[in-house]
């Protein structure tokens, strides 16, 4: 039977986790405001739509804070929580939580663990932040921009399993 080991916290690991997130920040990020908006007369519904993911964490630290959105914005917040949560929230939660749960359970190879936690990542922002913190529809209604949001969480999901994949090896 296959333990759940959790990885060693050490400069490497903290390195490795603040370099996959600066990569699949910037991956998610000219994905959600270039590439998407790019394809939309060839593939829409599923791309096309404009990600704002610093709208959202204006919008739910708005709901949480009671300050509103507009004063989260005004202070920079909402950028300052986008960039913090990609830059090491979310690859430690990747390293910490879905990668010894894939190891421990199912021993999937790494894209696929990072997709399953991008899919993941999708589900905590569209519809635990998005619907349930901050008011919009579930999965913002299944529009484009959800889709958009799906390949986009996705894509970085992939690109942190892989920077922790190969920098492990």
């Amino acid at each position: 039977m296959t333990t759940f080991t959790l990885p060693k916290i050490n400069t490497r690991f903290l390195t490795t986790a603040l370099i996959a997130g600066a990569f699949a920040t910037i991956g998610f990020d000219l994905f959600g405001q270039f590439v998407s908006p790019a394809l939309k007369s060839v593939a829409a519904p599923y791309l096309g739509a404009k990600l704002a993911p610093v709208a959202l964490a204006n919008q739910s630290l708005g709901v949480i804070s009671g300050l509103g959105a507009k004063t989260i914005s005004s202070l920079g917040i909402g950028h300052a929580m986008h960039t913090l949560t990609g830059l090491l929230l979310y690859p430690l939660g990747y390293a910490l939580a879905a990668r010894p749960i894939s190891n421990a359970v199912a021993k999937l190879p790494w894209w696929l663990t990072g997709a399953a936690y991008g899919v993941a990542l999708f589900v905590f922002a569209l519809y635990v932040m998005a619907h349930l913190v901050a008011g919009n529809p579930a999965f913002l209604g299944w529009s484009g921009i959800t889709w958009v949001a799906l390949w986009g969480h996705m894509l970085f999901g992939i690109i942190t399993a892989g920077v922790f994949h190969y920098r492990s090896t």
